[in-house]
């Protein structure tokens, strides 16, 4: 399966069994991690067997069940934190995607009292990830229109085209979906709106984009 292919078949899942994340998947799962924390500077964290942060009426709001694991997404307050917790998060959930497992990003619908961290005193926690073994693989979220999720003088190239089309399928905070991309010769612009964790979804639908214009000659502007 290529990563275009686990793109589409990833959804948020918000109900989990009690199968364990252990063996090679755990051991995949956690180079991954160690990767993307040497790659972007963040202090991303995995919590196993541990539901107390998931307990509570919070997660009830939130439609969760028997959530025993997750990762905090933290690390230092820098200008484009926001920007990688979503750009590095995204690329861990679309690797557990890959071996099996199954994921929800996380705003506020869970219990930060409870909330396992291991931080420095510079560090700030942005969002947690539920992650494991889903009861289902979740349902696809509606999409805006591709065409309002860019802009092109002339006619769009089909490299530009696949990669909004890759973002498009991006999870966003509520579904909000307040990105635009825009392309001028081959400098690719991303930019987030004015809304609640937009530039967290930013960091989200520009991995999206470089998974779809793979291949291609391009850059970000």
């Amino acid at each position: 399966m290529d990563y275009t292919e686990i793109i589409k078949a990833r959804h948020s899942v918000r109900r989990y069994t009690d199968k364990k994340i252990e063996g090679e998947t755990l051991e995949e799962l956690n180079g991954i991690i160690d990767l993307c924390n040497r790659e972007s500077g963040l202090n991303i964290q995995l919590y196993l067997d541990e539901p107390e942060a998931f307990s509570g009426r919070m997660a009830k709001y939130g439609r969760f069940h028997n959530v025993r694991n997750y990762l905090v997404l933290a690390g230092k307050r820098t200008k484009d934190f926001d920007e990688k917790c979503g750009y590095y998060g995204e690329k861990i959930v679309l690797e557990a995607q890959r071996l099996g497992l199954n994921t929800c990003w996380v705003a506020l619908t869970y219990n930060k009292s409870k909330r396992k961290t291991d931080l420095a005193s510079d560090e700030k926690v942005m969002i947690v990830i539920a992650i494991g073994y889903g009861e289902n693989q979740g349902v696809p979220h509606k999409s805006k229109p591709l065409e309002e999720l860019y802009r092109v003088k002339g006619e769009a190239p089909e490299w530009f085209l696949q990669g909004v089309r890759m973002a498009q399928l991006a999870p966003t905070s509520i579904n909000q979906q307040k990105f635009l991309f825009t392309l001028e010769g081959n400098t690719v612009k991303a930019t987030a709106g004015l809304a609640f964790y937009s530039k967290l979804d930013l960091g989200i639908v520009k991995y999206h984009f470089e998974i779809g214009a793979a291949g291609a000659d391009w850059q970000w502007g």
